[in-house]
């Protein structure tokens, strides 16, 4: 089997060459720079010379508050390049992973949504996010969409590594507590990723169709999630919650964005390990 990454530079990208690195498949990782997705004739050309049996689009515009002056970029990046994507993918006859986002959804919601909940993204990089949704359920192609949330791993910048830096700067730290989702470590998303590429030759079509939700087992607010951070990253710095008026931003957030992890975990039989215990992996790599 021949599996092509695109975004390989990313979080989640670098924690699927550590998770395929030892398997009997032939990777190929790529970026934006060695393919420009956002250029139909470029993607076509380049992905059928690599004629991957799948491809794990692992590529998105994530900067959520600059996406609110960037709407060109994010468009680009988030719908236009996956649509070529799965343009490719259906010419070729190759499966296609795709990453998306809890920020779908308004977070207007009191109980963990489902795949099957209605959508209503309330800012740039959710709505653009769902456009690329929609490119690949509407593409017949074999697909699966998955939904994850708050990620973060011990490559590139993040929560989990801007926390452990402002804790080491300052004796007290305000963070929002009334931001409800769940952290999810890349590393175990990836490690899902792989779960689903090995049973790739009996894959089907479900008949909820392929969407799924991924994220870590718990819930947590952005405030408990700092909390954690600080004692188990051995910082001493006070977290204080605040509200979310007390630190607007460009972008709104949903308030509630916990995902249902029945089916992904019903149809891969895969067990979803305690956000807590994943942060511990995480820090401990951090730290090494």
């Amino acid at each position: 089997m021949k599996v092509l990454v695109i975004g390989s530079k990313g979080q989640l990208g670098c924690c699927l060459a550590d998770q395929l690195s030892d398997t009997g498949y032939e990777i190929i990782f790529t970026s934006r720079a060695e393919i420009d997705i956002a250029d139909l004739v470029s993607t076509k050309v380049k992905i059928t010379a690599l004629c991957p049996t799948i491809v794990i689009n692992a590529s998105a515009y994530t900067a959520v508050d600059k996406a609110e002056d960037d709407q060109y970029e994010a468009e680009k990046i988030n719908h236009i390049a996956v649509a070529n994507i799965a343009s490719t993918c259906s010419e070729i006859g190759c499966w296609l992973i795709h990453i998306s986002t809890d920020y779908v959804f308004d977070g207007d919601h009191f109980l963990p949504y489902k795949e099957s909940d209605p959508v209503s993204p309330i800012g740039v990089y959710g709505e653009t996010k769902r456009a690329g949704e929609l490119a690949v359920i509407n593409s017949a192609i074999d697909a699966i969409v998955i939904r994850t949330s708050w990620l973060y791993s011990s490559h590139g910048n993040n929560f989990v590594k801007t926390m452990l830096r402002l804790g080491s700067e300052k004796e007290n730290l305000g963070v929002i507590f009334d931001q409800v989702g769940t952290p999810t470590y890349a590393r175990d998303l990836a490690k899902t990723c792989l779960e689903i590429l090995t049973g790739a030759n009996s894959l089907k079509i479900s008949k909820d169709g392929n969407l799924y939700h991924y994220s870590n087992e718990g819930v947590a607010s952005w405030y408990d999630f700092a909390i954690s951070i600080m004692e188990l990253g051995g910082e001493n710095c006070k977290v204080k919650p605040i509200q979310t008026k007390d630190y607007p931003t460009l972008a709104k957030r949903p308030q509630y964005s916990v995902l249902n992890k029945f089916k992904i975990k019903t149809d891969f039989k895969i067990e979803i390990p305690y956000w807590r215990d994943s942060l511990k992996d995480c820090l401990e790599k951090i730290k090494s």
